[in-house]
């Protein structure tokens, strides 16, 4: 695998836990301040954020696949 290669798969690892973190945050937001209105809002909020989690996994394990490599 080229420098370029790897440099793109931790930017797309970065990306994707970013992108898991928004999640997370919007679930925060909601807890802390809205609960008791949008409550309704948290399983598609908990399904974005399990979706973000385990594409962010997947690419963790390809890039420490071909850092291991």
């Amino acid at each position: 695998m080229t420098e370029e290669e790897l440099k793109a798969l931790k930017k797309d690892v970065s990306h994707k836990k970013r992108i898991a973190s928004d999640w997370a945050s919007q679930i925060h937001d909601l807890v802390e301040d809205r609960l008791l209105t949008d409550y309704d809002a948290l399983p598609e909020l908990a399904r974005q954020a399990h979706q973000a989690c385990v594409d962010w996994a997947a690419a963790k394990a390809r890039l420490d696949a071909c850092e291991g490599a």
